[in-house]
């Protein structure tokens, strides 16, 4: 019997900032379990916030 993973999969070309619909380059993984995408720009803008809910980011 196997056991699921939890890891989440990797970004690809089609994954797309939630802001601004270009190509998400950062997972940000909140502690309630859901995740938002951003593109380089946008993780940057709102890390500080990010940070601050304790949210996991994965680029």
């Amino acid at each position: 019997m196997t056991s699921p993973t939890l890891t989440r999969p990797e970004l690809t070309a089609v994954d797309r900032c939630d802001r601004c619909g270009a190509a998400a380059q950062v997972r940000a993984v909140l502690s309630s379990g859901g995740e938002l995408l951003f593109c380089g720009h946008h993780a940057h803008e709102h890390e500080a916030k990010l940070k601050e809910l304790a949210a996991e980011i994965q680029k």
